[in-house]
């Protein structure tokens, strides 16, 4: 589970009762897409990929730093909370509200969103950003609503008082800026099948400007 369930500074009690928020319909389809939420990206490099669009020096700088920035973001995240944001399972053991979480809840899906949009902008396909935007507001608005569903089963009082204390989706510095450990060379370790796909994904683009215009 990205941001929010990860390690870090409390531990979880033993078998909670759902939450209401946890047992809402919004959140018993997000449970669904958490799950296979693997497959989500494929739209946001498929269409860019086969749909036409005018590739330009502008829309590759403004893709790269955007893919850039959304590195960022996953890297901290990744850093603070460790590999376990992997994992598709409701278990979390602990709570992360420091670095980067405390500036946002959910950095790994913020990085994930610049970094769609910037492969989209970089592709040229620019009719497809307000539909990747509406895309992943529905889809991880669902995932999102079951995350925190499962996080307040888990830490009550804790985690809504550390939902009140960070926003969701747009990053602002904190209040009360929190440190803890970050393993930033386990973060990096944990990207590099990402880069790896950037780089594949930046090589298909060019080949689509050179040969299937």
């Amino acid at each position: 589970m990205p941001a929010a369930p990860s390690p870090a500074t409390s531990t979880a009690p033993a078998a909670p009762a759902l939450s209401a928020t946890e047992r809402s319909r919004a959140a018993q389809w997000g449970a669904i897409l958490f799950r296979n939420r693997g497959w989500l990206p494929v739209p946001f490099f498929v269409v860019p990929l086969l749909a036409p669009g005018t590739q330009t020096a502008a829309t590759w700088v403004i893709g790269a730093l955007l893919v850039l920035a959304g590195e960022a973001f996953r890297l901290a995240g990744v850093a603070a909370a460790g590999t376990v944001t992997r994992r598709r399972s409701r278990d979390v053991q602990r709570l992360v509200t420091y670095g980067i979480f405390r500036w946002v809840r959910n950095p790994l899906y913020v990085g994930n969103l610049l970094a769609w949009l910037g492969v989209v902008t970089a592709s040229g396909v620019l009719w497809f950003l307000p539909v990747a935007l509406v895309l992943f507001a529905v889809e991880y608005t669902l995932i999102v609503r079951y995350e925190e569903g499962v996080l307040e089963s888990i830490f009550g009082a804790e985690y809504l008082a550390y939902k009140a204390s960070a926003p969701r989706w747009i990053p602002r510095p904190p209040a009360r800026p929190e440190s803890g450990p970050h393993d930033w060379g386990e973060a990096l370790r944990s990207e590099v099948s990402t880069f790896l796909q950037y780089v594949v994904f930046a090589g298909v683009l060019v080949a689509k400007q050179l040969y299937w215009r």
